[in-house]
């Protein structure tokens, strides 16, 4: 069984051409296939905000992608900040 303490929470932020490219999409898909959960949404300013949890190797895997995304993302900036596990399952795209 896995534990709390093996378990990453990362709150992602990523600036650029990253709406309307279908990078929710793509993350939802990686997410899963990764086995980790939480969520995406898009923001009102043009960015995408995300909360990744699951094992340390597969968050980082995920950021790493996230830092170019699907093939029409313009990658800009990527910010982390340590997060909060608010628990829950699977990975949803907000609206």
């Amino acid at each position: 069984m896995e534990g709390a303490a093996r378990l990453s929470a990362v709150h992602v932020i990523v600036r650029g051409r990253v709406q309307g490219v279908s990078y929710r999409d793509a993350l939802r898909l990686r997410a899963t296939e990764s086995a980790v959960r939480g969520w995406v949404r898009n923001t009102d300013d043009g960015a995408v905000e995300a909360l990744l949890v699951g094992r340390p190797t597969a968050v980082d895997r995920l950021i790493d992608w996230m830092r170019t995304g699907p093939e029409e993302a313009v990658v800009l900036k990527l910010v982390t900040e340590p997060a909060t596990d608010p628990g829950g399952d699977g990975f949803q795209i907000l609206r």
